[in-house]
């Protein structure tokens, strides 16, 4: 019981701090559901951070693709790139030979 009562202090301390933000000497009922939302709405705030936490996995997947295209893409043209500087490379010689 000790440890609810002290739980919920903090909770009534953290809304009160909130409504404090306001700058009326009165509050309205929308202040005060804005101000208890978090301790109202858990289970939807559990269920939108999970919602997220998929999506960005989702996200993650899709990167580790495309880094893998890059990779693929950047070793093809590694390859292109080195025999190009090797026939340039032997073009250059065969002017200085001249």
């Amino acid at each position: 019981k000790v440890e609810m009562n002290k739980f919920l202090g903090d909770v009534l301390k953290n809304v009160c701090k909130q409504l404090n933000d306001y700058p009326y000497t009165t509050i309205e009922y929308e202040m005060l559901k804005e101000s208890t939302y978090p301790y109202t709405n858990i289970e939807r705030i559990n269920q939108e951070k999970e919602r997220i936490l998929l999506h960005l996995e989702a996200i993650k997947a899709d990167c580790n693709a495309l880094a893998m295209d890059v990779q693929k893409t950047l070793k093809l043209k590694d390859v292109v790139e080195e025999d190009t500087f090797a026939t340039f490379s032997a073009d250059v010689e065969e002017e200085e030979e001249e």
